[in-house]
């Protein structure tokens, strides 16, 4: 029962951030520019937040791919010229 009551005090009522979050396209943008600064210093943390886009998020999966020049137009170019 305690346990309970520690866990009730400890929990913080999020809601009110995520309708800012809604309500402002600028703080959301700003709040995900954070979540991926603080994901890409750890390798292990973006290869999982890219595995989890690209399972659960196809919407956005696919606007970044399209972002994304293809192998194919890549040919030989070295990476000096725009291949990678």
């Amino acid at each position: 029962m305690k346990t309970k009551e520690l866990k009730k005090q400890d929990s913080i009522d999020l809601e009110p951030f995520y309708e800012a979050l809604e309500d402002d396209p600028k703080l959301l943008e700003e709040a995900f520019e954070n979540v991926l600064e603080m994901v890409s210093t750890s390798p292990k943390s973006a290869k999982k937040m890219a595995l989890l886009i690209k399972e659960e998020f196809h919407g956005l999966y696919k606007e970044v791919a399209a972002l994304c020049p293809s192998q194919q137009d890549k040919g030989d170019t070295p990476s000096c010229c725009g291949g990678l």
